[in-house]
């Protein structure tokens, strides 16, 4: 082979592997930004089918104890889920694929200063993972003979958000509490 068709064949190649290379990187590109996002819990993926999460839940004997439809999009209430505190979750879906999880978590024998000490772990371990929350809400309502108090944190990574949300509500001795963490594809 002449000498000039070598290196012709040489840059070639040359180009082909590079070009291969820019465009394993372009198409990969697309799944790094992705992993950016804040997955939903439990394993689950954004966009997972009804039916894929309607067997996982079933497969971890939990019960889906209501279904509704509000807002053209498909609301489970489920119970069961094994988790410390956590009383219900709601699954929301948007066309029959998922789009967020929303965890109530509830302590029936915690005081107020427990539930202070666990929203700050919770905070301290999201702001961690995902850098430092915005306040979203602080208040106190005392304008009733009940007193309602709501503290709310958010994050937003890609196309997601997380919120993490303290209410109470106190009528004299009868006082309900609880922390909602919410997953949401935005």
């Amino acid at each position: 082979m002449p000498l000039n068709s070598l290196r012709k064949t040489k840059i070639s190649i040359g180009r082909v592997h590079f070009l291969a290379a820019a465009l394993a990187l372009f198409f990969s590109a697309g799944p790094a930004r992705a992993a950016d996002d804040i997955p939903p819990p439990f394993g689950f993926k954004w966009n997972d089918s009804m039916t894929k999460i309607e067997q996982v839940l079933l497969g971890a004997k939990a019960k889906i104890v209501s279904r509704d439809r509000k807002e053209k999009r498909d609301v489970w209430t489920v119970e069961g889920l094994v988790q410390p505190g956590l009383k219900r979750t709601l699954f929301t879906f948007k066309e029959g694929f998922l789009v967020e999880v929303e965890l109530q978590y509830e302590y029936p024998d915690w005081t107020i200063e427990r539930y202070n000490e666990r929203m700050g772990e919770i905070r301290r371990y999201f702001d961690a993972k995902f850098g430092t929350g915005k306040l979203v809400s602080r208040s106190r309502d005392t304008d009733s003979d009940v007193v309602q108090t709501l503290v709310g944190y958010q994050w937003i990574v890609g196309g997601t958000m997380l919120e993490l949300f303290y209410f109470s509500a106190q009528r004299e001795q009868m006082v309900f509490r609880s922390i909602t963490v919410t997953y949401k594809a935005i």
